[in-house]
């Protein structure tokens, strides 16, 4: 039947390919809205979860508020990881989140992030008001929850209104963080869980300054993949994902 055995091995190759669970069944997709604030914490976690599980994750991060927008107007994910729990309960009394699936996953800190290059000395808040100072990034608190945090700290700090005019507001903490990476705004306040890049410096804002960042994850209603979802939670609140999380410069629910 076979001339050689090449031919032999080709088929035989041929066989397993189009037999493999990989090839006869499509693995499942998880599809996740999570705060900026996650970024670099919930991709590791998420690549070892799927190594794990074979189910593959895909991650839309973006501002709490503007992904609690699309949750609100139908966008298709499966599990939200916000970095509030305030937007989480504004979906659970509008019946976009599954209530008992609802957890606090981290609590976040705040930092004052500066351009390495920018040569400046900004260790504290009032700092913030040295005329070297040009501008300051933090996320739009309209939005962002740590947006919110950073100005209630330049509040407490009692800067706050002396340092308004040299605001610049990214869409979500993310992009605050690279507009000081750029040097576009060469001092910002940031989270701690994004703000360990070669060039920026960071200096940790007392939790004390700010409300409590209480981050907390849901699974969506309408989600075709809750039982997943779930699992899913359960890996990033659970030995697998506390460290990375915690590495990541999340302080840890008890």
């Amino acid at each position: 039947m076979f001339k050689s055995p090449v031919t032999f091995l080709l088929f035989v190759f041929i066989v397993f390919f189009f037999m493999s669970p990989a090839y006869g069944a499509e693995r499942e997709v998880l599809t996740v809205a999570a705060a900026a604030s996650n970024a670099f914490a919930l991709k590791e976690i998420a690549a070892n979860f799927e190594k794990e599980t074979g189910t593959r994750v895909r991650i839309t991060f973006g501002s709490s508020g503007l992904l609690t927008r699309q949750i609100e107007q139908g966008a298709p994910f499966d599990v939200f990881f916000s970095a509030n729990v305030k937007y989480i309960d504004d979906l659970k009394r509008g019946g976009f989140v599954v209530a008992d699936s609802i957890r606090v996953y981290a609590e976040g800190r705040v930092v004052i992030a500066v351009n390495r290059a920018s040569n400046l000395r900004v260790k504290t808040l009032e700092d913030l008001l040295s005329p070297g100072v040009k501008r300051i990034a933090i996320a739009n608190p309209l939005h962002a929850p740590y947006g919110v945090a950073a100005m209630e700290a330049m509040k407490s700090a009692g800067v706050w209104e002396r340092v308004k005019p040299k605001l610049v507001y990214g869409e979500n903490v993310r992009q605050a963080l690279r507009f000081v990476q750029t040097g576009d705004a060469p001092a910002g306040l940031v989270a701690l869980s994004v703000a360990d890049v070669p060039e920026v410096t960071y200096t940790i804002i007392s939790p004390a300054a700010h409300n409590a960042i209480e981050q907390a994850v849901a699974v969506i209603t309408a989600s075709k993949h809750k039982s997943t979802a779930s699992d899913f939670i359960d890996y990033v609140k659970g030995p697998a994902g506390r460290p990375v999380l915690k590495r990541s410069g999340f302080m840890l629910p008890r």
